[in-house]
C-alpha cells in the first residue's frame, strides 16, 4: 500500500493463497478509497478472481489481514473470519446467477427477505432499485424471459438493494456481445455515480478497466505489478508486463551507441537505423548496452511521400492496411524494420505508398532486455 492508503476504507495486507503448490495470490497488499471504482486487471490465472473471493469471504487467505472501515474481516494471525453474509458486500458473478423459478422482483427481494426486512420496506426498496437500473415495471416479469443485458441489470439490482458498503464485480460483461458490453459500461458508470457505492471490478479486458476505474491494479502471477489511474498506467508503465498488457507497443532490440544527458542514441539491431530516445524505463543507457526500444502505434507520425530522413525520421513503404472502423492499422516497412502505426480514416493511404515516419524521442522508451 502507498502512503495515501495508510487508513484505507478497504484494506488488504500481505494476503497469500495457495492451492496445493500453486501460489494463486502472493503477499498482496492494497488499499481502496471509499466511493472509488477499483479494478483488478490481469490475464487468466493471475489471481484477481481469487483476491475478489477472499474480499467477499468466499475463500479464506492463508496469510494476511483484510479490513473494512477499520474492522477486521479476516486475520490469519488472530484467527478472525467474518462470514460473507456479515460483510455487507454485494457481488455480481460472471454467470449472474439469476434463478429461473423466481420473478424479477422476487430475485431482487431475496437478500432483503434473508435479512428479515419488513414486507412494505422490501417492496419500496425493490421498486426503487429496479427504477435505478432501468427495469421499472419488470418486477412481475419471469426471469427466464429476460435478455442478457436485462439479466445483468437484475443481478446489479439484487447486489445493491440492501445498500452494501462494497460492490464486487467478477468479469460482469464477459457474457455480453460487444455492443451491449459498451452500453453496459456506460450504464454501470452512471449508476455508480448515482449510488456512490465503492466498486471492485475484476476483468481481463484493458478497455473495461481503463474506461470504468478510478484506479487500476495490474496483476501478474499473484502479485500487483503497478497501481495507478488509467492515464498513468498507459503513459508510464513501470514494467514490460504492464507496458504490453495496457495497450499495444512495437518493440525492437537496440544497442546504445551514444548518451548525451537525458538523451540516448540507439541503433536497431540487424539494420542501419538509429533513433534518439528521451524516455528511460529502469535502465541506464550507457554506450554498448543491449536494450529494448518500445513505441506505441498512436505515437508514430506518418506522412505520405519520402521526405527528409534523419532526426528520428525514416522513409518506408506501406505493407498492409487493416480497416478497424474508427482507424486503419498500418504496417510500414522502413529501414529493414516493421512498424505498426494507427492512421485516421481520413488519411487515404494505399498499400505500396511511400511514406515517412517520425518517432518523437520522448515516445521511444528504452527498457531492460
Amino acid at each position: 500500500m502507498t502512503a495515501g492508503d495508510a487508513s484505507p476504507f478497504l484494506g488488504l495486507a500481505h494476503i497469500s493463497k495457495l492451492f496445493g503448490s500453486f501460489r494463486a495470490v502472493d503477499d498482496l497488499s492494497l488499499g481502496i478509497v471509499e466511493g472509488e471504482v477499483y479494478a483488478l486487471l490481469g490475464p487468466s490465472g493471475c489471481g484477481k478472481s481469487t483476491t475478489l473471493r477472499q474480499i467477499a469471504g468466499l475463500d479464506s487467505p492463508d496469510t494476511g489481514t483484510i479490513t473494512l472501515r477499520g474492522n477486521v474481516l479476516f486475520s490469519a494471525a488472530d484467527d478472525v473470519f467474518v462470514p460473507p453474509q456479515k460483510r455487507n458486500m454485494g457481488m455480481v458473478f460472471q454467470s449472474y446467477a439469476i434463478w429461473p423459478h423466481l420473478t424479477v422482483g422476487e430475485t431482487v427481494a431475496y437478500p432483503l427477505r434473508l435479512r428479515r426486512v419488513a414486507g412494505a420496506e422490501v417492496e419500496r426498496a425493490v421498486h426503487g432499485i429496479l427504477a435505478q437500473v432501468g427495469l421499472d415495471g419488470f418486477a412481475d416479469r419471469p426471469s427466464t424471459t429476460l435478455s442478457g443485458g436485462q439479466q445483468q441489470r437484475v443481478a446489479l439490482a439484487r447486489a445493491l438493494v440492501y445498500k452494501p458498503d462494497v460492490l464486487l464485480l467478477d468479469e460482469p460483461f464477459s457474457n455480453l456481445d460487444v455492443k451491449l458490453r459498451e452500453q453496459m459500461r456506460v450504464e454501470l458508470k452512471l449508476l455508480q455515480r448515482q449510488v456512490g457505492v465503492t466498486v471492485i471490478l475484476v476483468t481481463h479486458d484493458q478497455s473495461e478497466a481503463l474506461s470504468l476505474a478510478d484506479r487500476v491494479a495490474v496483476m501478474n502471477a499473484g502479485r500487483i505489478e503497478q497501481v495507478g489511474d488509467p492515464v498513468e498506467l498507459y503513459e508510464n508503465p513501470v514494467s514490460p508486463f504492464v507496458r504490453d498488457f495496457i495497450g499495444l507497443s512495437t518493440c525492437f532490440d537496440v544497442t546504445v551507441s551514444a548518451q548525451r544527458g537525458d538523451e540516448a542514441e540507439v541503433r536497431f539491431d540487424g539494420g542501419d537505423t538509429s533513433f534518439v530516445s528521451g524516455a528511460f524505463r529502469g535502465v541506464t543507457p550507457v554506450p554498448g548496452a543491449k536494450l529494448v526500444a518500445a513505441i506505441r502505434p498512436e505515437s508514430i507520425e506518418i506522412v505520405r511521400g519520402s521526405g527528409a530522413v534523419g532526426a528520428n525520421r525514416l522513409a518506408g513503404t506501406v505493407e498492409t492496411l487493416l480497416f478497424i472502423g474508427d482507424r486503419f492499422e498500418c504496417h510500414v516497412r522502413a529501414g529493414g524494420l516493421r512498424f505498426l502505426v494507427y492512421v485516421p480514416r481520413s488519411d487515404r493511404l494505399r498499400e505500396g505508398d511511400a511514406v515517412t515516419l517520425h518517432v518523437p524521442k520522448d515516445a521511444l522508451s528504452l527498457w531492460p532486455k
